[in-house]
């Protein structure tokens, strides 16, 4: 049981929203889910050591190829055990060497099939079954995955699960479930899909492959009844799950991925809303379901409101391409105008990431600047931008509405009442934003509060992840969601932005962009002439 006490104080120190120091110094660690005395005891070591002389003796005791064969496709703790001490192979090279010398033929339990899958484990991608991939990658992957399912015709449901559902920043594997009448036409053709090198599995509701990139996809089948039941089950996480099949069982209920059942009767499953309220619970969105608090706040009604899709009412920073044309703002607006957006940050001018002089086609300029302060019928208004670093003036020679700053490294505190004012802070440091909260994310928090400014959430290493956005969102600062706008159809940044926010519990209220025209407008004026109007403010 150590080892899995190990694992689950790791979730959810993983999933912490603030730093866990401050836990630490609050003297709060017992409060953090799987924590007990001897696991914060090691935690205490390692913040004031940076090391633990437990785990600095347990592996120096194990050859360090044993724990490279764990990360082999097959290969689990007891496996990688048993090539150690019975077999005396203790890395991915000298199981090569083994199987290549024929030591393995014969050995009980480990029959020609099971060398065949060791040898594939062994070739050229091997260990990239193990490694996790970016969030926005494997959601792109994802959403290819369940359009070609979707594509075979015959679907009922499917749905994305797994920590991609959760919006983790990082992914191990993809799960898809499928509510469909035959089976074997959806892993026919999941198995003929490009891109699958090899079938690992296929029973009569599940089928797992490999992808070509290494990435190991878990497609099921499940009845129309036990979709909701096997959806919450599939989405995790497994802390989740088990604390809520403990709430079952102290009712007298049965929950798993089937359904809900009382003795042998089936009580509910075919939605998660079922699920959720045979327990007395209401329905959790996904990204919370980390056992951090979410099933209490559930049964007490007290669950946030989170930011969704529709509460997203414009784009602050739309980089124009330098090569745009008149028709390409056309068609952006339209696009914009498709996804309900009432305002269009356009970058302009300013200095690019790579130093010079942000350019853009004339034709595009030209067009932007006659939309400028107009409102055409049904169109969103279009806002002129300017992005530099640090805290230098704007561009000279065009009217902006606003500015884009790039933090500098020892930025100067801002002035509020600049003009034009700085409305966004973008282009993070990756040590600030994807790190944890450490000294360089508090600066860049401080600053953007300096300057009346919000902070941008979403993929890539120069935007806040989830944990970043925790923290802003505790203090009381505002974020805001890049929509990719102007992206290709199958952009992830926005859902994923999207998902960040919501996992890191943040409200419309604290999202710039969840404002309407009116309010941003109003926002853009000099503070002496903002009046006494009344805006929606953060809670």
């Amino acid at each position: 049981f150590k080892p899995e006490a190990y694992r689950r104080a790791a979730r959810s120190i993983e999933t912490l929203t603030e730093e866990l120091k401050a836990v630490a110094d609050r003297k709060e660690l017992d409060t953090i889910p799987g924590v007990g005395d001897a696991i914060a005891e090691k935690i205490q070591e390692y913040l004031k050591t940076g090391g633990i002389a437990y785990y600095d003796r347990i592996r120096s005791e194990v050859p360090p190829g044993v724990l490279e064969l764990m990360h082999l496709s097959g290969v689990g703790p007891k496996t990688a055990r048993r090539f150690w001490v019975e077999l005396h192979i203790t890395s991915p090279k000298e199981l090569r060497e083994a199987i290549d010398t024929h030591r393995l033929d014969g050995v009980s339990g480990i029959g020609p099939r099971r060398i065949e899958l060791l040898w594939t484990a062994l070739g050229p991608t091997a260990g990239s079954a193990g490694a996790r991939i970016p969030l926005t990658e494997a959601y792109v992957v994802a959403q290819r995955l369940r359009a070609a399912i979707h594509a075979v015709g015959r679907i009922e449901r499917i749905e994305i699960a797994g920590s991609v559902r959760r919006r983790r920043e990082t992914i191990g594997d993809l799960d898809l479930l499928v509510s469909s009448p035959d089976a074997k036409r959806v892993f026919d053709a999941v198995s003929g899909l490009p891109g699958v090198r090899e079938v690992l599995l296929r029973g009569e509701t599940k089928e797992t492959v490999r992808l070509d990139r290494g990435l190991q996809v878990d497609v099921r089948v499940v009845a129309s009844d036990e979709f909701g039941a096997a959806l919450v089950y599939f989405t995790g996480s497994k802390d989740h799950n088990v604390h809520l099949r403990t709430i079952a069982r102290d009712r007298g209920l049965k929950i798993n991925e089937y359904g809900i059942f009382r003795g042998a009767e089936r009580v509910g499953g075919a939605t998660e809303d079922e699920v959720y309220a045979a327990l007395d619970l209401a329905w959790i969105p996904p990204e919370l379901r980390e056992n951090r608090g979410e099933i209490e706040a559930a049964a007490a009604g007290t669950l946030p409101e989170l930011v969704t899709e529709h509460d997203v009412r414009g784009e602050l920073h739309w980089h124009v391409p330098p090569d745009a044309t008149t028709e390409d703002v056309e068609a952006t607006l339209a696009e914009a105008r498709r996804r309900r957006m009432e305002y269009v940050g356009a970058v302009v001018a300013g200095t690019s990431l790579e130093g010079g002089s942000v350019k853009i086609g004339p034709g595009a300029l030209r067009r932007l600047g006659e939309l400028h302060g107009k409102r055409p019928s049904g169109m969103p208004s279009v806002l002129l931008v300017g992005e530099i670093a640090g805290t230098g003036a704007g561009p000279e020679g065009i009217e902006l509405d606003y500015l884009v700053r790039r933090p500098a490294k020892s930025p100067r505190r801002a002035s509020r009442k600049a003009s034009p004012p700085t409305l966004l802070i973008a282009h993070l440091d990756p040590a600030a934003s994807s790190t944890g909260v450490g000294t360089e994310l508090r600066a860049a928090i401080d600053w953007a509060a300096a300057c009346d400014a919000a902070l941008e959430v979403g993929p890539g290493p120069c935007r806040l992840d989830s944990i970043g956005s925790g923290e802003v969102r505790a203090r009381k600062g505002t974020l805001a969601i890049p929509t990719g706008l102007g992206g290709p159809p199958d952009d992830p940044t926005f859902p994923v932005a999207l998902g960040l926010a919501r996992r890191a519990q943040a409200s419309a209220l604290q999202i710039l962009n969840a404002r309407s025209r009116v309010e941003i407008e109003r926002r853009l004026l000099p503070r002496t002439a903002r009046g006494t109007t009344s805006v929606r403010t953060q809670a």
